[in-house]
């Protein structure tokens, strides 16, 4: 991998992670083209990238959250969350563990990617049908969207069009949703770090993938960052969030015939 390849994947990520279009699924798409063979490291790397993103820009809410921990006020304000975090943590942490390397390898073909990606546009549509009324995140809705968040392991599955839009159809008020959905991605993040660093930490070298390359990725990944969360949070707001489903059935409809051309 070289420089501009390394700032390509970080653009890639700044931009892809925060809408509700696959932040992995484009990065497959990028590595299949590029015809990069980007250990799983790397690509958790640049996560870490987004995660440091998240803890900034919701600092009031994670500072809360922290405090709340520390002092056992589970019950109020941004303490109501914890609990939420927890079990909502549950679900993904299972599924990464018993089936997450397989459902990442085996869905990184064209075809499949593109399947993903429809996959996405057809739940963020429904979103368009929610009507919100609550302000609290039940235990059972956290663990619904545990599971999402653990099944967007699958590359072209989003992860925030997964957790927001089912937060979204179950009535929670699309600020909590926002809030929540990216929260809940702090432990899963920190997880999925230690337990590649753990498995393979020797990958960015045997990759040849240089300090460079990933201070730059890095670097690209959180400038962009901000600019693309600020503008989810403005379609959210503006009731428009479901409009992210043009652009995942374009794409996999356009996967579908690459693959269809031998690509």
């Amino acid at each position: 991998m070289d420089l501009l390849q390394s700032i390509t994947l970080g653009l890639i990520q700044g931009t892809t992670e925060w809408f509700p279009i696959s932040s992995t699924g484009h990065l497959r798409l990028a590595e299949h083209f590029f015809a990069l063979q980007v250990p799983l490291l790397f690509d958790v790397i640049l996560h870490v990238g987004t995660l440091l993103v998240t803890l900034v820009y919701f600092r009031g809410a994670v500072k809360n959250v922290v405090l709340a921990l520390w002092r056992r006020e589970l019950h109020t304000g941004d303490g109501k969350l914890i609990v939420p975090i927890i079990v909502g943590s549950i679900p993904t942490a299972l599924i990464a563990l018993l089936v997450g390397n397989d459902l990442d390898a085996y869905f990184s073909t064209l075809p499949l990617l593109a399947a993903g990606f429809l996959v996405s546009g057809a739940v963020l549509v429904t979103s368009k049908f929610a009507s919100e009324r609550q302000d609290t995140i039940t235990a059972q809705v956290a663990l619904l969207v545990g599971a999402m968040q653990g099944l967007s392991i699958v590359p072209s599955l989003s992860r925030s069009g997964l957790t927001i839009a089912a937060m979204l159809l179950l009535g929670v008020k699309r600020e909590i949703a926002f809030k929540f959905s990216f929260l809940l991605s702090v432990p899963a993040v920190i997880g999925a770090l230690g337990l590649t660093i753990y498995q393979d930490h020797n990958a960015l070298s045997l990759a040849s993938i240089g300090t460079l390359e990933i201070i730059a990725s890095l670097a690209v990944t959180v400038a962009v960052s901000f600019l693309a969360l600020k503008l989810l949070w403005k379609t959210l707001e503006a009731k428009k969030f479901y409009l992210f489903a043009v652009y995942c059935f374009a794409i996999g409809a356009l996967l579908f015939a690459l693959s269809l051309m031998g690509f």
